[in-house]
């Protein structure tokens, strides 16, 4: 395995079959991966799960890291959709919620994909989608290099979710999107404002 998820997110199938056996399939690996390091995995063991042929796998999938592409792209764009723009903006607090909102809603991807075992593959797509995004974005401070820039913010980001799924704790996202807010989007932004939601 290379370490880096591949760029290219593959076609949908149309057939109803072939999108029951892909969604098993997703539904396997994010299932095997609160259990075990992605590297542990097996295609065997995925199709099992799944339900599905082991020859009915490589129709949808060249290897199990293609699987984990599928699953991971979409929601890695979705993240950094919200998560870039944050870093730019003059007050990026709200922001920050909607991102630890959208977190908590898709709690049970987000939990396998952070801090399951192919999290280290995922914070580096992660970076790298983000720097990506950053190119064509505006630059941050004069003292800050806007690669280090995207690296911190990204990987930290990155890191406080990842920790607050891996936690058994009673943090809401609003909690969680305070923390990240203060350590690092405010620090590296220089953003004081925090707008509190009108519950508190």
């Amino acid at each position: 395995m290379e370490g880096t998820l591949t760029s290219a997110k593959r076609a949908m199938p149309t057939d109803a079959r072939q999108i029951r056996s892909r969604k098993a399939l997703n539904a396997a690996l994010l299932a095997l991966l609160e259990e075990r390091s992605f590297d542990q995995l097996t295609i065997r063991e995925i199709t099992a799960r799944a339900g599905t042929g082991y020859a009915t796998f490589f129709r949808h999938y060249p290897d199990k890291e293609a699987l984990l592409n599928d699953i991971a792209t979409d929601e890695i764009a979705n993240l950094l959709a919200m998560t870039v723009p944050v870093l730019y903006q003059t007050n990026s607090y709200e922001s920050t919620m909607a991102l630890c909102r959208y977190v908590a809603e898709h709690s049970r991807l987000w939990s396998a994909l952070l801090t399951g075992g192919a999290a280290a593959i995922v914070r580096d797509e992660f970076i790298r989608q983000a720097r990506a995004l950053v190119e064509e974005a505006r630059t941050g401070p004069d003292w800050l290099p806007s690669d280090l820039g995207v690296v911190h913010g990204t990987g930290s980001t990155f890191d406080i979710l990842a920790w607050w799924l891996g936690q058994e704790n009673d943090l809401s996202a609003e909690d969680v999107a305070t923390i990240l807010h203060r350590l690092v989007i405010a620090p590296l932004i220089g953003d004081k404002v925090e707008k509190r939601a009108a519950t508190q």
